[in-house]
């Protein structure tokens, strides 16, 4: 996959987006209130889905060798140990998937809405299994997943409905501005 500058800079553009939504954070337990949901969509909406998932991947790499970036400004390796972790890896699927759906169709709403209703979901798909994991088999908390559900899912639904439609309005807005 051949990447033009242009292409390049708005990878980086997203990562760095991705990582000033985990700066702006809610601690409310394992893992926070963040606005990284947000630029993860908007991601997948503008760029489509190589290159959003690509900014994504950018993101976690950077996360893993130790740029503090992380929520709670944290990187390197202990990362794959924080709860949150397994959800900044559905980031990069749902990325794909919200570009795969959306990508040069934003102006369809049911379709935009539905695509990253979908991303949201997956996020979710990849971060609960993750975070049941970390607090019962490496930190033994004994934890029912219907706990790790409400704490890891439906906390943040109101959040979360709020952040997609916000990037459906801001992706139709910036769209025509970045003439991807």
């Amino acid at each position: 996959m051949k990447i033009k500058v242009k292409e390049m800079a708005l990878i980086s553009i997203f990562t760095a987006l991705t990582a000033v939504g985990a700066f702006i954070s809610i601690p409310i337990g394992p893992v926070p209130i963040t606005l990284q949901s947000l630029f993860v969509l908007l991601s997948g909406m503008l760029l489509g889905p190589k290159l959003g998932a690509l900014s994504q991947i950018v993101y976690i790499t950077l996360s893993l060798i130790g740029i503090p970036i992380f929520s709670g400004f944290s990187g390197g390796p202990q990362i794959l140990l924080k709860p949150s972790f397994g959800f900044s890896i559905g980031f990069v699927f749902a990325a794909y998937i919200v570009g795969k759906i959306t990508h040069g169709n934003i102006k369809l709403k049911r379709r935009a809405f539905i695509g990253s209703l979908i991303g949201s979901i997956v996020i979710y798909l990849f971060g609960l299994p993750y975070m049941y994991y970390i607090l019962n088999i490496v930190m033994e908390q004994r934890l029912s997943f219907g706990t790790i559900i409400n704490m890891g899912c439906l906390l943040f639904i109101p959040g979360d409905l709020l952040k997609l439609v916000l990037a459906n309005v801001i992706s139709k807005k910036a769209l025509p501005i970045l003439n991807i």
